[in-house]
């Protein structure tokens, strides 16, 4: 087997995961290299890539020409999308990427249409039977809604743009606030986000659950593993439903012990790496699958509960001869 690289599109503020990349190839004996890309040279992940590349803006027509140059010409065995609007389109170019060699860690054109679509994925959930908030769109709304609320945006990523709503004046002016809103049932209760992560070939591979304490623009900053096994069942059962590929993330609210289940992100979390000190090291199952290696998980739940993650701030310093040679692919930044 030849070198395993890995693209990690849009690496952002991702160091951990792109740390533990290099440490699984490491451990699987196996040479490689961490491709990442950005719209912004100074995303601190970037600084710590093996190669460095900025592209277009996901919405730009040239963001997927410009992945599937950079998996040709590096030749990129695997590549992982790590924000949700690059999801979508390039789940429905799979087969662009994989006539270069490259495979892609994500699910199927129509389950990353579904779950990119939070009313559609409420919708989704309720015709499967798993338990899910009340939800409307804002021409639904019942005359008298029963406060409190959430509001947030239908297309909506890292909980931007999203509010707790108490009454009919604050529901009106977020309504005009929020592109393209849903209304939802407020649940206060533990928020639970469960790391799912899927072989290649769609093999369910493991399940983690973390209770979020704090929470930081969207991104778990505080946070501790629990086991609950209906929870695990059902995300498992949600992840078979949708051929899941790759990761995923599935989020809930605890309410009286049961699940509601709010929406899934198609990737990596930002809290991954607790998953990983919990036992579970999915980046080195990715590329011992890459490489061709056969994965042997554990059963489901084999994990350690009770370990705690709190994060921290890290800072690059760098000078403009350090970043400014990343455009040179005549890859046109966003």
């Amino acid at each position: 087997m030849g070198p395993v690289n890995l693209l990690l599109v849009d690496v952002g503020r991702r160091v951990e995961l792109v740390r533990l990349f290099r440490q699984a190839l490491a451990e699987a004996g196996l040479s490689g290299r961490i491709l990442g890309t950005d719209v912004d040279p100074l995303a601190p992940a970037l600084q710590v890539a093996d190669a460095r590349f900025i592209i277009p803006r996901v919405d730009d027509p040239a963001f997927v020409p410009a992945l599937i140059e950079i998996c040709r010409d590096e030749s990129a065995t695997l590549a992982f999308p790590l924000i949700d609007p690059a999801i979508p389109p390039l789940a429905a170019r799979r087969d662009e990427f994989e006539a270069v060699g490259t495979r892609l860690a994500v699910v199927p054109a129509e389950a990353a249409e579904t779950t990119h679509d939070k009313w559609k994925f409420n919708r989704w959930l309720r015709t499967h039977g798993f338990a899910t908030p009340e939800t409307w769109l804002p021409e639904d709304l019942p005359a008298k809604p029963p406060f409190p609320l959430f509001v947030k945006p239908r297309f909506g990523s890292a909980g931007r743009h999203s509010f707790r709503v108490e009454d009919g004046q604050e529901l009106d002016f977020y309504l005009r606030r929020v592109e393209q809103p849903v209304v939802q049932e407020f649940i206060d209760g533990p928020e639970v986000t469960n790391d799912v992560f899927c072989g290649l070939d769609g093999q369910l591979w493991a399940v983690v659950s973390r209770r979020r304490i704090e929470v930081r623009w969207g991104e778990v900053h505080k946070g501790v593993t629990e086991r609950d096994d209906g929870l695990l069942a059902a995300c498992a059962a949600m992840a078979r439903q949708l051929r899941a590929v790759g990761p995923i993330t599935i989020q809930c609210l605890m309410q009286a012990g049961q699940p509601r289940f709010t929406e899934i992100n198609a990737r990596f979390a930002g809290g991954m790496p607790l998953a990983v000190a919990a036992g579970v090291p999915a980046p080195l199952w990715y590329v011992q699958q890459a490489a061709g290696r056969a994965v042997d998980p554990p059963p489901l739940g084999s994990y350690r509960q009770g370990i705690y993650l709190t994060r921290y701030d890290e800072s690059f310093f760098l000078q403009g001869d350090r970043y400014e040679p990343l455009a040179g692919r005549g890859l046109r930044p966003g």
